[in-house]
């Protein structure tokens, strides 16, 4: 599948980059920091620097997303997560090499409590991805257990009409990303 990661990606950053250029200026008059990176683990337990628009606050801790309060979000963040845009950088990460389109969500180091359940199936013998099955489902890495179960049932039937299947869904809006928190 690697060569469909390369030329999508390729395309993906040609057709997009007016998209990609945008949503970085109206980023850098709302932040000055348009661009968020951070240690993600890989293929194998290699960790890797993930790229991200940034949604969130500098402020904000270096915690799950499902940790966070959506306080911390920026008003053009919400949308941007909402929407899925803020991944667009991730094209670059899927063209390097450090990820797919299709596989599991890159944790942090420190989601022991995931990384274990991953363990269990062998996750990190796949490159992690932008997509997959769980985010069609709409499953968090707040679930350790089912996401890594969700994950294993995608990885096992993972095949080319699935991989562009979870693609286009992703596209036309099935799923999430990780949550925040809601204040009530």
């Amino acid at each position: 599948m690697r060569i469909f990661d390369i030329v999508l990606s390729v395309f993906g950053i040609i057709l997009l980059l007016p998209i990609i250029i945008f949503i970085y200026i109206v980023l850098r008059f709302e932040s000055n920091s348009p661009i968020y990176t951070q240690v993600r683990v890989g293929h194998f337990h290699n960790q890797f620097t993930l790229i991200k628009f940034r949604t969130m606050h500098l402020s904000t801790p270096v915690k799950p997303s499902h940790y966070i309060n959506s306080e911390s979000l920026t008003r053009f963040g919400s949308f941007l997560r909402k929407t899925k845009l803020d991944e667009l950088p991730q094209l670059i990460n899927v063209f390097l090499g450090d990820m797919s389109f299709v596989g599991p969500r890159p944790c942090l180091p420190t989601q022991i409590e995931l990384l274990n359940e991953r363990n269990k199936y062998n996750i990190y013998n796949y490159k992690p991805g932008i997509t997959g099955l769980a985010q069609i489902k709409g499953i968090d890495m707040s679930t350790p257990k089912l996401l890594a179960e969700t994950e294993n049932k995608m990885l096992t039937n993972l095949n080319i009409f699935n991989y562009f299947k979870f693609i286009l869904l992703t596209i036309i809006g099935y799923g999430s990303g990780d949550r925040v928190r809601y204040s009530r």
